[in-house]
């Protein structure tokens, strides 16, 4: 009983959420910013690629702060994956921030609050400093059981050496652990901070390069590390603006990034910490690294937002802004006026318009071949036609939904692979918002609270 209880937590270990945008691996652009047809899940949409990739040339060298993009186009034609790309793109070095418009007025603050929030996530602080580390290439890991379990804790022995000098060190409790979490093995090059205690693998020596048959992807080969084992290191750490705000502002200091909702900050707060920050800047112990805002949604926000991102653009420590919207010419929220996409002109001017086409009948095909591939679904070629024409004539976001629908319509009746009876089974099961729209005008009499609509706005849902 207890083996199957051990296998179950295992599983259940290897279960990953499969997202929307989970194929998105960048922009998929070559080293010219040309881009490929297919490439890291993008597909289509080349000149909106291409310009978004002139953006993340321009964000990595620097050259660009405190400037804003839209993304303008039709539902379903790529506004957030591009962004998604985009993020992938720029590493795990440059803060990448995510908000709905709609989110800001749902949260316990002000919506001037939140977007500053929002903003100072997005600008990263890079801060240095030198601390004392332990690195070289790990000889022998050597650990000492006890014979009877709860007897005493264990001990062991550690041999690092360069290419000058060995040294065998004693290991306490603490850092057996922290070996074992490492999964640090002989061949392996580490360093260890001395006041920390914190293990890093920094890859694996030359030396061993042949002590297996295959070698994953993820494995990163280096020179046994030269001169003495104990040396002074320059160290950076990452942190936002945002952080260090919680952090300034909470009584508890670091745990309070883990106590959820941060409230809101006093502007005195924020003041300090940018005159903190900008005096390491002056003593070259920290520089700023821009990050990117994503603002998806932006035409829910309302004049007193757009008031707040048109003064906060202007500050020399501003990120880029990236902003996405699928209106036309409608009213700004909070006014009576229209304007393109919902969003002030003043604002609009600003913006560097990046707009998305309709994807075509075959760019349609790809994309569903790649989210079948993220879904693990097989599905037989007739089956992949008949969804493509779905794609086409209801829309692309329908038909992705419909693929695991269809992979457990065949699981039901224990087939392997997605036939067209699949397809057609969960198409009738599950409706697109036409044949919704029609069956609602069918049967609108007998809903509650039902308004009979001018025939424009009938045409204009079923459109």
């Amino acid at each position: 009983m207890a083996e199957l209880k051990l296998s179950e937590s295992r599983d259940l270990t290897r279960i990953e959420r499969i997202g929307a945008h989970s194929h998105i691996r960048g922009l998929g652009l070559d080293s010219a910013l040309e881009a490929r047809d297919v490439s890291e899940g993008m597909v289509g949409q080349t000149s909106a690629r291409k310009a978004a990739g002139v953006i993340l040339q321009m964000i990595k060298e620097g050259k660009i702060a405190g400037r804003a993009v839209l993304l303008a186009g039709q539902p379903g034609t790529g506004k957030t994956a591009i962004a998604m790309g985009m993020a992938k793109s720029l590493g795990l070095e440059t803060p990448f921030a995510m908000l709905a418009g709609s989110e800001l007025f749902s949260l316990e603050m002000s919506k001037t609050e939140a977007l500053m929030q929002a903003f100072r996530k997005a600008i990263g602080v890079r801060i240095k400093e030198e601390t004392e580390v332990i690195e070289g290439e790990v000889v022998e890991v050597q650990i000492d059981r006890p014979a009877v379990a709860g007897a005493a804790s264990k001990t062991g022995k550690l041999t690092l050496k360069t290419t000058e000098m060995e040294t065998v060190y004693d290991l306490g409790a603490k850092m057996i652990e922290a070996l074992g979490k490492e999964k640090v093995q002989s061949g392996d090059v580490i360093a260890i901070d001395k006041a920390s205690g914190k293990i890093t693998k920094l890859g694996r020596s030359f030396s061993r390069s042949r002590d297996y048959d295959a070698m994953g992807p993820h494995i990163k080969f280096m020179q046994c590390p030269d001169g003495e084992l104990q040396k002074r290191k320059e160290v950076v750490h990452c942190v936002t603006l945002h952080e260090i705000d919680v952090i300034k502002r909470r009584t508890q200091g670091f745990l309070a990034l883990f106590t959820g909702d941060t409230g809101e900050i006093r502007s005195e707060v924020r003041e300090q910490i940018d005159t903190k920050v900008a005096e390491w800047r002056e003593e070259g112990k920290a520089e700023i690294v821009p990050g990117v805002l994503f603002i998806d949604e932006v035409h829910m926000l309302d004049i007193e937002c757009f008031s707040f991102l048109n003064r906060a653009l202007e500050n020399e420590m501003a990120p880029i802004l990236v902003v996405a919207t699928n209106r036309g010419i409608t009213t700004i929220r909070g006014t009576n006026y229209k304007s393109p996409h919902g969003i002030p002109i003043d604002l609009l001017d600003r913006l560097l318009i990046i707009t998305t086409q309709p994807y075509t009948e075959d760019e349609i095909r790809k994309i569903l071949d790649i989210r079948c591939q993220e879904e693990e679904v097989e599905m037989s070629e007739e089956a992949r036609h008949l969804l493509t024409k779905i794609g086409v004539d209801a829309s692309l976001r329908y038909a992705i939904h419909l693929i695991t629908a269809s992979a457990l319509a065949c699981q039901k009746r224990k087939g392997n692979i997605v036939e067209m009876e699949d397809i057609n089974r969960v198409y009738h099961l599950f409706l697109d918002v036409k044949r919704s729209t029609q069956y609602l005008m069918e049967y609108q009499s007998q809903y509650m609270f039902s308004e009979e609509g001018d025939e424009d706005d009938t045409n204009a849902m079923q459109s």
